[in-house]
């Protein structure tokens, strides 16, 4: 099979395309171009490179102006010289000499020949081929990252693995993946950034349950995750969608048992019988018990950078959290009482393979959140988001093909529209021409009152439309500037509606003036 280094060797020019569209215009002409063979490998290496750019950062060494990652690894053998060979053994150093940009974690030999110890070799031959390119990989981030850009909580881009890397400090210093110190940070290559660490990386191979299930201090929440069937999903890592394979994503908001002993709870008897719940019914989703145990577990990865404040839904979706954030980060904030749960930050923001794990400091009992202000982009599911063209450039659905599984559309064709900078969230939406309607199934809401909004950009040929919520019409059109009425686009309010239950609610536009959509998100935002 051909090496990884052969393989970009044969395609510098290929891969040295123009930066504005790098890896995404990149990675689509590419697999067009070679074979099935050559696909799986392409992969792996093109998965961390990425367009995104950094500001220019202090220069440790004049010469790194002028040496790609893999050149200045190579030139510097008294620091990195065990780096460097699993760099070339891996076949990795042609993709870190190519324009990238790339962060590259490097550490240096002491920290290498401590990691060896630790595994029970003696070298890095003795690691299994497949190990050493993950353990590479997990080094490589495919953006350009200065320690200017590290916060508390985790990168924003992932590792050649797909996997997040945490970041937080220890007064002055900078410390990732929980335990590695940055020794010599912002080495400016022609490419991206070095990071000198004092610690190897290791792969992050287990799931947010296991890692959990293995801390003998949450005793008591991983046996709630068990008997209610909540870590058969907890261990799912990725699944096969399509000719993909999909990661999922989790977060775990888990309670030390130190906590539940400030309630009188010792054991999983006393915590169903604390909730409410009734031992044969707990893995019923409606049984108090185990609406607790899934009050824990969030739908998807976040860390503390990623946090707002705003609702973030449980696994089912059927209720939320409610993050505030001002000088602290607080969950189910009771402005009465100013009291709120929060997190024991220096047992947060643990890694694992499909998600996120923090320690909270309360037992946090499940609670309605009032209704609060939230919006949904018209590209964000999983199955656009699983596609080839998201967030990557332009993609048309004709009216014979599939559609999606919560959209759907009469019209001439549904388009994909993805531009940089376009004035739209995430650069992207979904667009449509001449006479049409589109019908859209969004993630659950809850039960309240609210306004409704519908946002397009200001552009002068977006029409006019009328907007249903769950078939019923909302009583404003909504107005574009090429529909006659001196609308001017953005977001606008079409309506109220009054949902009875949390769930789902299908918004449906149909345009009255012949022109184009370019819908971005629906708006609810709560009627006081």
């Amino acid at each position: 099979m051909t090496s990884l280094k052969q393989l970009y060797s044969a395609n510098t020019e290929t891969l040295r395309i123009n930066q504005k569209t790098n890896y995404l215009k990149m990675n689509h002409l590419v697999m067009k171009q070679f074979n099935t063979m050559f696909r799986y490998l392409l992969f792996l290496t093109v998965v961390i490179i990425f367009s995104n750019c950094a500001e220019e950062a202090q220069l440790w060494e004049a010469k790194s102006q002028e040496q790609l990652a893999a050149d200045y690894i190579n030139s510097n053998p008294e620091i990195f010289s065990e780096f460097g060979k699993l760099m070339r053994e891996t076949g990795l150093e042609s993709v870190l000499n190519v324009r990238g940009p790339f962060t590259v974690f490097a550490p240096n030999d002491e920290a290498m020949f401590e990691y060896y110890q630790m595994k029970g070799v003696n070298s890095l031959d003795e690691l299994d081929e497949e190990f050493k390119r993950n353990l590479m990989l997990t080094h490589i981030v495919g953006a350009a990252l200065p320690t200017g850009d590290f916060g508390l909580g985790a990168l924003r881009e992932t590792n050649g693995l797909g996997d997040y890397i945490p970041t937080e400090f220890e007064g002055s210093e900078i410390i990732v993946a929980k335990y590695s110190k940055v020794i010599k940070r912002d080495i400016r290559t022609a490419n991206g950034f070095i990071h000198m660490v004092d610690k190897v990386l290791d792969p992050v191979v287990k799931d947010v349950f296991n890692i959990v299930s293995e801390n003998p201090s949450y005793r008591i929440l991983s046996e709630g995750l068990s008997i209610t069937g909540l870590k058969d999903t907890l261990q799912i890592i990725d699944f096969p969608y399509g000719q993909k394979v999909a990661r999922t994503r989790f977060t775990i908001l888990a309670v030390a048992d130190t906590i539940f002993n400030r309630y009188g709870i010792y054991n999983i008897d006393d915590l169903i019988d604390w909730c409410g719940g009734h031992k044969d019914s707990v893995t019923f989703i409606t049984d108090p018990f185990y609406r607790f145990i899934e009050y824990h577990c969030l739908n998807g990865s976040f860390y503390l950078s990623d946090l707002n404040t705003g609702l973030y839904p449980i696994l089912s979706r059927d209720n939320n959290i409610f993050i505030t954030i001002d000088d602290d980060y607080k969950i189910n904030l009771d402005k009465k009482t100013n009291e709120y749960t929060g997190f024991f930050v220096p047992q947060s923001n643990f890694p694992a393979k499909n998600g996120a794990i923090h320690s909270i400091n309360d037992i946090l009992p499940v609670v309605e959140p009032e209704p609060a202000t939230v919006s949904f982009e018209t590209t964000d599911f999983f199955d656009m988001q699983q596609a080839d063209y998201f967030r990557k450039y332009y993609f048309r659905w004709n009216k014979d093909e599939d559609q999606l599984a919560k959209v759907s559309w009469e019209g001439d064709y549904l388009l994909y529209y993805f531009k940089i900078n376009n004035g739209n969230r995430n650069n992207d939406c979904l667009s449509m021409n001449g006479w049409w309607s589109i019908s859209i199934t969004f993630p659950k809401v809850m039960k309240g009152k609210y306004k409704v909004s519908i946002y397009q950009p200001g552009w002068g040929d977006v029409t006019n439309c009328m907007v249903y919520v769950d078939g019923v019409p909302m009583p404003t059109i909504y107005e574009g500037p090429y529909g006659g009425t001196g609308g001017s686009g953005g977001l606008q309010e079409v309506g109220e509606v009054e949902f009875l239950t949390t769930a789902e609610h299908t918004v449906t536009i149909r345009n009255i003036v012949n022109g184009m959509l370019f819908w971005d998100y629906v708006q609810f935002d709560p009627v006081r």
